[in-house]
Order: structure tokens, then C-alpha cells, then sequence
């Protein structure tokens, strides 16, 4: 039986699986999903899932729970030898093995693209995966928390103020959904007044979000100016050390959450084989998703979604290249799949042609932008539009109608404002009350039962000890240390040797003793 590996469970990765599981027959191939996180991240949700509208498990899809027929394996391909048809795998669990296969699947995604710019791989955040999302989400809240309790100064600012870096339709729409939920935020929040916090957008261009018209960029940044938010264009970020953001203004200042969003790369792994690759680092494809070197085909391999360069045969792509965002990696995970049924059947392949049916950004409740061709519609119509089509988008209805059915929730009681950052140490409050068995007492010690009865303090045998506001009916001679019950009662004594000491009995201490011990 002829065996395909995926390399990826993201978009292109997790359709191409799905798909093929409807279209294979019963043991025309075996299916196997490689990756270390084992479910797919609906990214277009990920600045309302930060801004507390979506739940962040509602974003993603359980590729277990979907691919019934796929063997998925929680792990990384660390390296791809297509010479020999092998894929060296790193299981998460630590297990290491080489994987043959007949026919792979590189559809290993993006990663976020970063400059060296001082400060930013120590300060800043991505905006790739849930995890950042929610880890956005959750400083924002905790921020709030602790700004209500300081006095106006730098600190308090620091912590109200929000950067984000890159003007495109990510950088756009996490930064004014931000703006949004901290609009609302205030409210729980009297100590804190709207014009104490900061929303700045750094972009090196001269204009946002190219996918959209000129005017229709224009009018973004007039919604987000009329709401407090500052766009900051023709501007490099120079620095971010400390958190200290300097810009190519010259204009500086402090802020506890950077969020960079300018740009993308293909999954640098992907060199580690030797599959063709172009100068960007993406894999070389041809329209039909087919590997392509200078020889030609390579049989065997096909690559879709941000890793791969595929044509864009409609002439609307950036240097002729589709643009990598999920309207194209869903659709080309679909034909994939296709593709590889018939190369298996030795039936005909087809090329990936999409037309862009238009763009559309959230931009917070109730704000929108649609823009299809010269056709631009702003305001609460494009925000149904956008809800409306993802809300469509998302993969299967048991992921669409808890996406859909969150947004309900939210509409009739607001969204939740509670951080939960303390799930980055879910064993610190366990571990700072949990008992640990006592110090055992050097060799040749004497034992503290030994000593004569009468030489022992008054207070040798306590009541339990008890937390305070709790209670004890009864004085016990069992003393409780770290949590276990140590009962102070002398060793039995052998046959023919005096009689052992009588067990000490405690006495209950009055109120001046108990006062006098403290």
C-alpha cells in the first residue's frame, strides 16, 4: 500500500489529510500527519481570540478529532532525504526514527520574520500561533491589574501602552481589536482613565494594508486616530532594549507588550533536505503543487501553503507568487489532495488558479472593512461580512457552530476579562504548601523520645496545628509536621529490659501558656 507523509498539520496540511480521507478508497494508501503540535491554527481568529472575543480552544481544530483514517504522529521531520524516500522523525516524546514513504507533503507553513533590531527577540511577541494569542490576551489583562493599583507615572504608562509593529492585514487587525477590548476593558476599571492608555502602530512604509485601496487604507487609519490609537507611518523601529521603543522619528517611550507582525518566512527546517529550494527559502513547486527542481519534476513530492513558491497563474500575486495567507493554503490543501488521487489512479493533475475574491478585516466590534475590486464597504456591514465569512471558513460544523455560538455568548454578556497568566506556573501554589518529609536526623543521634519524660519541655506535644480561623475540638498528642502525622510515643521495649516510659499525653495549654509560646 502506497504511503503518504505530511509534513505539517497546518492549513495546507490538515486539508490535504481531510480530503483525502473522503476521496481515498479503502486501501488505496496509508496516511500519515507529522506534527508537534496536533491541531490546526485557524489564524485569520487570532486578534479576536488576543482581544478576548473568540475562546482560544474554538480557534484550533484537533486534527485527531477530524482525520479518522490518518495516522497522525505528535513530532517533528527534522530532516527529508527524498533520494532514498526517507524523513528522519523526532517524536515529542523524545523517540527518534527514519520513516519511508512513496509520496511526501510539505506543507510545514510559516514562521514570524524578524530583523535584528536590538530588543525584539528579547521583548516582543508573534502573532503566529494560539499560544501568543492568548499570552497577548492574558498580559493586557494583568497589565490592567496592576496599573489600578499605581500612581500615575512611567510604570503606570509602561504598562497601558500597546505596540505593534507592522501595518499589514495582521498587524492592522490585532492592533485595533486591542483597541477595541481596552475601550470596553475600562469600564471594569475606574482607577484608569481612557486617555491613559497607548496604542501606537509602527510601519516602514508609507500606507497600511496593501491588499486594500488607498482611500480605503486612509479611512482605517482615520477610524483608529478617532479612537485613540496613533499610526506611526514611514517609521522604522530602531530599538526595543528594555522595552524601551526608539523609532527613526527620533520619538521614544516605554511599553510592556510589543507585538511584532511585520512579515513571514518559510519554516527554515525545510532546508534541512534535498528538495529543491528558491532563493527565499521556499520550496520550488510547480502551478499543479508538484515539486519542481532543474531537472524537472521531482516524483514523489508536492509542497502547498506559506513554505512553498507556487505560481500565481491569475498574475495577481507578489513576483508571481501566490501571497501566503489562508485563503490560498486552504484552497491549494483541497487540489492537493486531488492531485495526489490521481497521480495514485494515473489520472491527469490540475494547476491551483484562484482568483482573489477580495479582502476583508475585523477591526474591532462592530468596525469593518471589505474591499473586492473597487468595491469598498466600511463600518458594521463589513464587520457581518468578516464574521460571516470565517465564521463559514473555519473547518467543520462542530468548530463553526462553537466559534459562532461563543460570538452569541458574547453579544448577550460581554466578554471575559479575567487573565489567566498563572497557567504559565500551574505548580506554584501546590508547590509552595506541599509537604515534604522531614529532615532524616544524623547517625548515632539519640532519639527525642528517649530523653527522660521529666526533662522534656512543657510544650513537647502539641495540639495540631492549625491554620488560622480553623478549629480543633480536641487536644491530640499526634503533632502534624508538613502535613503528616507524627505521634510521639515511645519504642516498645524488649522482653526482660524495665518497662518502656508511659506514652506522653498532651495537655491542653491555657490561653496565658499559649500566649507566652508565641
Amino acid at each position: 500500500m502506497p504511503k503518504i507523509l505530511i509534513v505539517g498539520g497546518g492549513y495546507a496540511g490538515f486539508y490535504t489529510a481531510w480530503k483525502l480521507e473522503k476521496w481515498l478508497r479503502s486501501g488505496e494508501a496509508e496516511v500519515t500527519v507529522v506534527d508537534p503540535l496536533p491541531y490546526m491554527t485557524y489564524q485569520p481568529f487570532l486578534p479576536e481570540v488576543a482581544a478576548g472575543s473568540i475562546e482560544p480552544r474554538h480557534a484550533v481544530t484537533g486534527l485527531r478529532r477530524h482525520l479518522k483514517q490518518t495516522r497522525v504522529v505528535a513530532g517533528k521531520v527534522t530532516k527529508i532525504t527524498h533520494a532514498d524516500k526517507t524523513a528522519h522523525i523526532v517524536a515529542n516524546a523524545g523517540e527518534e526514527w527514519d520513516e519511508e514513504y512513496d509520496q511526501i507533503v510539505v506543507t510545514a507553513g510559516a514562521v514570524s520574520r524578524t530583523f535584528p533590531i536590538p530588543g525584539v527577540a528579547d521583548e516582543a511577541i508573534g502573532l503566529k500561533t494560539i499560544e501568543e494569542a492568548t499570552a497577548i490576551r492574558d498580559r493586557i489583562l494583568t497589565n490592567f491589574d496592576k496599573a489600578a493599583q499605581l500612581p500615575p507615572g512611567p510604570e503606570r504608562d509602561r504598562l497601558l501602552t500597546v505596540v505593534v509593529v507592522g501595518g499589514g492585514f495582521a498587524g492592522i487587525e490585532v492592533f485595533a481589536e486591542l483597541r477595541s477590548f481596552v475601550s470596553a476593558l475600562i469600564e471594569s476599571y475606574p482607577e484608569i482613565g481612557f486617555e491613559e492608555t497607548h496604542f501606537h502602530l509602527i510601519e516602514a512604509m508609507g500606507r497600511i494594508m496593501p491588499e486594500v485601496s488607498l482611500p480605503t487604507s486612509l479611512w482605517v487609519i482615520d477610524n483608529l486616530a478617532k479612537r485613540g490609537a496613533t499610526v506611526h507611518l514611514d517609521t522604522q523601529l530602531k530599538s526595543a532594549v528594555g522595552g524601551v521603543v526608539e523609532l527613526s522619528t527620533g520619538e521614544s517611550f516605554e511599553s510592556d507588550l510589543i507585538i511584532w507582525t511585520a512579515g513571514v518566512m518559510a519554516t527554515p527546517d525545510i532546508k534541512n533536505s534535498d528538495l529543491p529550494i528558491e532563493e527565499r527559502g521556499r520550496l520550488r513547486v510547480r502551478a499543479d503543487l508538484r515539486v519542481e527542481g532543474d531537472d524537472g519534476i521531482v516524483e514523489g513530492a508536492w509542497g502547498a501553503g506559506d513554505v512553498s513558491a507556487v505560481p500565481d497563474l491569475t498574475g495577481g500575486g507578489v513576483g508571481g507568487y501566490c501571497v501566503p495567507n489562508a485563503q490560498h493554503a486552504v484552497r491549494q490543501g483541497k487540489l492537493l489532495a486531488k492531485n495526489i488521487v490521481a497521480e495514485l489512479r494515473g489520472e491527469g493533475v490540475k494547476d491551483y488558479y484562484h482568483k482573489n475574491m477580495g479582502a476583508v478585516a475585523g477591526l474591532g466590534i462592530g468596525i469593518g472593512v471589505f474591499q473586492s475590486g473597487k468595491l469598498a464597504i466600511k463600518g458594521l456591514p463589513a464587520w457581518f461580512a468578516h464574521r460571516g465569512y470565517h465564521g463559514l471558513a473555519m473547518p467543520s460544523w462542530e468548530r463553526k457552530l462553537r466559534v459562532i455560538w461563543g460570538w452569541v455568548n458574547n453579544f448577550f454578556l460581554g466578554r471575559d476579562n479575567v487573565s489567566l497568566q498563572a497557567r504559565e506556573h500551574p505548580r506554584r501554589a501546590f508547590e509552595e504548601f506541599a509537604a515534604r518529609p522531614r529532615v532524616a536526623a544524623p547517625a548515632g543521634a539519640a532519639p527525642a523520645s528517649s530523653a527522660p519524660a521529666a526533662a522534656a519541655p512543657a510544650a513537647s506535644a502539641q495540639p495540631n496545628a492549625q491554620l488560622p480561623g480553623s478549629h480543633s475540638s480536641t487536644p491530640s498528642a499526634t503533632a502534624e509536621v508538613n502535613g503528616v502525622a507524627a505521634t510521639d510515643t515511645a519504642p516498645e521495649a524488649p522482653k526482660g529490659d524495665a518497662p518502656a516510659p508511659a506514652k506522653k499525653t498532651a495537655k491542653p495549654r491555657t490561653k496565658a501558656a499559649a500566649t507566652a509560646g508565641e
